[in-house]
C-alpha cells in the first residue's frame, strides 16, 4: 500500500520541486553551456528497480578531456570549477527530478550505481534492486562517500527491508540538514571513489 503513496507522493513533490528550483535550475544550466561548451547534461546508464536500465539525468560538472591514449584523465583533472561549486551542493542531482517523474526513480531509495556493477552483487546486495533508485537515501545520510563500499549497501539492503513513510520523511530532513551543512560527500555516485570490484570489497 505504501508503495502506491510513495508514487503519488514521489509525483508531487517532484513536480514542486522543479518548478521551485525553476530559477537555480537556468541559472546552473546556462552556466555549464558556457563552461561544457554547449553541454550542460550527463546523461548515463544505470539500472533501477529489477535491474531495469535506464538513463539517469544529471548536470555536466566534468569535462571529456582524455590522455594520449584516449582514457579519460583522472576526476580532478576533469571536474570543472563551477562544477565541483555544483557537486558540493549536490545541485548536479536536481535533473533527476526529470527521472521521478518518469518512475524511473523516486524520491528515496538506494543510489542508481554504474552497470557494470551489476554481475559483481553478491545475493544479498542484490537486494537493493527490489526497488527503485532514489536520488537520496540511507545510505547517503549515513555518510555517503566517506563509508565503505560494504557498509553502503548494508545500510541499502537495511533500507528496502524497512521502508516505510516515516524512514522516507527522516531520510528527507537529513538530507535537507546535509545540504546545508556538507560532510561525508567527496562526489557525486562515487565518481571518485574507489571501484567496486565484488562483494567482499571494503
Amino acid at each position: 500500500m505504501y508503495f502506491i503513496i510513495k508514487r503519488i507522493l514521489d509525483l508531487i513533490i517532484a513536480l514542486t520541486a522543479l518548478l521551485l528550483l525553476a530559477p537555480i535550475f537556468f541559472v546552473v544550466f546556462v552556466c555549464l553551456l558556457i563552461a561544457n561548451q554547449g553541454k550542460a547534461f550527463f546523461y548515463q546508464q544505470r539500472p533501477g528497480k529489477n535491474e531495469k536500465v535506464f538513463k539517469i539525468i544529471k548536470f555536466k560538472t566534468m569535462n571529456d578531456k582524455k590522455d594520449a591514449n584516449g582514457e579519460f584523465l583522472p576526476f580532478d583533472q576533469r571536474v570543472t570549477k563551477i562544477g565541483n561549486f555544483i557537486r558540493k551542493y549536490s545541485l548536479d542531482e536536481i535533473p533527476q527530478l526529470i527521472n521521478v517523474l518518469k518512475g524511473d526513480m523516486s524520491l528515496v531509495g538506494p543510489r542508481p550505481l554504474l552497470t557494470d556493477y551489476l554481475p559483481l552483487y553478491n545475493e544479498e546486495q542484490k537486494k537493493r534492486h527490489n526497488v527503485k533508485p532514489g536520488i537520496t537515501g540511507w545510505a547517503q545520510v549515513k555518510g555517503r562517500n566517506s563509508i565503505s563500499w560494504n557498509q553502503k549497501f548494508t545500510y541499502d539492503v537495511w533500507y528496502v527491508e524497512n521502508i516505510s513513510f516515516l524512514l522516507d520523511l527522516q531520510i528527507m530532513l537529513l538530507t535537507a540538514k546535509r545540504l546545508v551543512v556538507p560532510q561525508g560527500i567527496n562526489s557525486s555516485d562515487g565518481l571518485n571513489m574507489t571501484t567496486f570490484t565484488g562483494g567482499a570489497d571494503e
